[in-house]
Parts: C-alpha cells; sequence; structure tokens
C-alpha cells in the first residue's frame, strides 16, 4: 500500500488532504499521539495505536506521549497512581506491535520553565469558553470542569511544539483541541500540525464504549474471555454501528491482510476475504451468519492480542 493510503485508511478526517501529501514528500516528519496512562488498554485504544503503525511503514517517526499530567488535570487519579501505569502502558502498546516508537512522560517535559511559559503565553489568547467546548469530548465531569481542566487543552498545544512533530493522531473527539492548535501555534512560531482523526468505535452492546460499562476487549482477556464477549455481543444483520464489523475493519483487517472464515460445507464452507469491503458486502447481503461473523472475528483477536496478552498475563 501507498503512503498517502496507509496514512488515510480507517480515518474520518485529514486536516488537511493537501499538507498531509506535502509532508509525506518530506524525507523526515514526525507525528504522536498522547495517552493518558490507563488501567485497562483495550480496542478503543487501539484505534490509534493501529493508525501510528500506519504512519510509521509510510515513513513517520512515531512519538507516543504518555500523559501523566494531563490525566491528573483531567481527575483520573493521584499522580503516583497515575505513574505507576505509565510504564505498564507503554509496553502494552510495543507488544501488541508499536515497535521502534519513542515513548515520553509528560512529566518530563511539561514541568520546564519554557514549556510553562509558552502555556501562559496562549493561555491569553484562549477564552474559558472556548478552552471549555475544547474539552466537551475528553473530558471528565464536565458538567462541573475545574480549572485544571482548561489548562488541560492549552498544554495538548505546547506539547505539539515541545516534541517538534508535524501531524498530530487522535480520535475524532479530539478535533476541537486539535483546531486550537492549528489556530494558535503559529502565534508563539509553530506552524499548524497536520491532524489525522479515527473514529470513535462502539462498544461490543452498540453503544458507546466505557469503562463502566465493560463493553470492550482489553488487551488483558485469555482466549476464552475474548470468545464469550466476542459471542454476546451485538451482531445485526445490518452493518450501520455493528461493533464486529468494527473490529474488524479496525483491528483486524489492517494487521491479517486476508481473512479466512472456516465453516462446514452444509454453511457455505470456507471463504477468503481479501479486503473488508468485500467481507462487508458478504454480510449485507445475508451470505455469512452472525455468529460465523462474531467466531471468525474472535479468532482473529485472539491472534493479533498474543503478544500484550502474554506481557500482561506472564
Amino acid at each position: 500500500m501507498d503512503p498517502y493510503s496507509l496514512t488515510t485508511r480507517n480515518t474520518v478526517e485529514v486536516v488537511t488532504d493537501e499538507e498531509l501529501r506535502a509532508l509525506l514528500d518530506r524525507q523526515k516528519k514526525r507525528v504522536y499521539a498522547g495517552y493518558e496512562p490507563s488501567g485497562e488498554i483495550h480496542l478503543g485504544h487501539l484505534v490509534t495505536v493501529n493508525k501510528l503503525m500506519d504512519l510509521r511503514d509510510a515513513g513517520f517517526e512515531v512519538v507516543v506521549l504518555v500523559a501523566d499530567l494531563h490525566a491528573f488535570l483531567n481527575r483520573k487519579g493521584s499522580l503516583d497512581e497515575i505513574r505507576d501505569l505509565a510504564e505498564y502502558n507503554r509496553r502494552c502498546f510495543e507488544a501488541i506491535g508499536l515497535s521502534g516508537a519513542t515513548f515520553v512522560l509528560g512529566s518530563d517535559i511539561q514541568l520546564a520553565p519554557g514549556y510553562e511559559l509558552q502555556v501562559l503565553e496562549l493561555s491569553q489568547e484562549i477564552t474559558l469558553n472556548r478552552a471549555r467546548r475544547s474539552m466537551d469530548e475528553v473530558g471528565r465531569q464536565m458538567e462541573h470542569p475545574s480549572v485544571s481542566q482548561m489548562i488541560y487543552p492549552i498544554m495538548q498545544m505546547v506539547d505539539i511544539a515541545t516534541l517538534q512533530v508535524d501531524a498530530a493522531v487522535g480520535g475524532i473527539d479530539q478535533r476541537k483541541i486539535h483546531m486550537l492548535a492549528r489556530e494558535h501555534l503559529p502565534s508563539i512560531g509553530y506552524p499548524a500540525p497536520v491532524c489525522i482523526h479515527t473514529p470513535i468505535l462502539n462498544g461490543l452492546d452498540g453503544r458507546k464504549m466505557s469503562s463502566s460499562a465493560g463493553n470492550y476487549v482489553s488487551v488483558a482477556d485469555s482466549e476464552e474471555e475474548i470468545r464469550a464477549k466476542l459471542k454476546k455481543a451485538y451482531c445485526p444483520p445490518h452493518v450501520e454501528g455493528n461493533p464486529v464489523l468494527q473490529i474488524l475493519q479496525h483491528h483486524v483487517f489492517p494487521r491479517a491482510g486476508t481473512v479466512r472464515m472456516r465453516r462446514p460445507a452444509k454453511f457455505g464452507g470456507d471463504r477468503v476475504f481479501s479486503s473488508f469491503g468485500e467481507l462487508e458486502r458478504a454480510y449485507a447481503a445475508g451470505e455469512i451468519h452472525p455468529l460465523d461473523l462474531k467466531t471468525v472475528t474472535a479468532d482473529y483477536l485472539i491472534e493479533i492480542l498474543a503478544g500484550a496478552r502474554a506481557y500482561v498475563n506472564g
């Protein structure tokens, strides 16, 4: 696959396409994504991890910000609790296949005087309403936001300049923060980054993926747990909003390339799909039973997550 196709597959938006094409022509280019340290690394996190792997293969130097201070500002726990998870998260990402990336702990760069001065400079340019709106999709307990959560997006902007990256990757819920960065970073002498946004996938029950709902597959899940979760997953006969199809599109096909579905001859026999589009059309036409779709998805997920599962459980 050519670098442009690798960079843009399974994305919902690139800002801007013209800037991305120009960036791809450069010999040296850097991209980053930030992650608040979390106790559970699951398929929701891996959407952007998969995209970083695509970008690495397209010739980008990949930087991962393990955002401990951001997690603290966003009410995710004490600093000690958060930092205990940071190394675990890094190891999970590497075990899942994100090799060759540079991992940076947020507090290692974000407490420097120069960094703090840039945060203060940008804070003079951004209204409280704009900062709050930018956090609508990513903030915790935003019905009563804290002042710390208004600092969060400004720090994310300064991260881009400090890490000297040309592009930022995030879920589409990061869009408002990224647009702030594009608008205001030039005022501190840093060019607007290319922004690459991935979709937010449904949980296994067809609703928003949530830690409290437990409607996700974790990298720590055993083979038996993965099969049990997929067996119970919401899998309607149509394709729109189908979480099992989303897993195939965003996690299985990018890793496997082709998918072999094994079935008894009386149920149609084995089938091989060389693209997600081919499988999606077959499912929409009623050629694949939902149970067969769930089974093949579980088979491939077990293989894909094997390295991370061995690390977590070993």
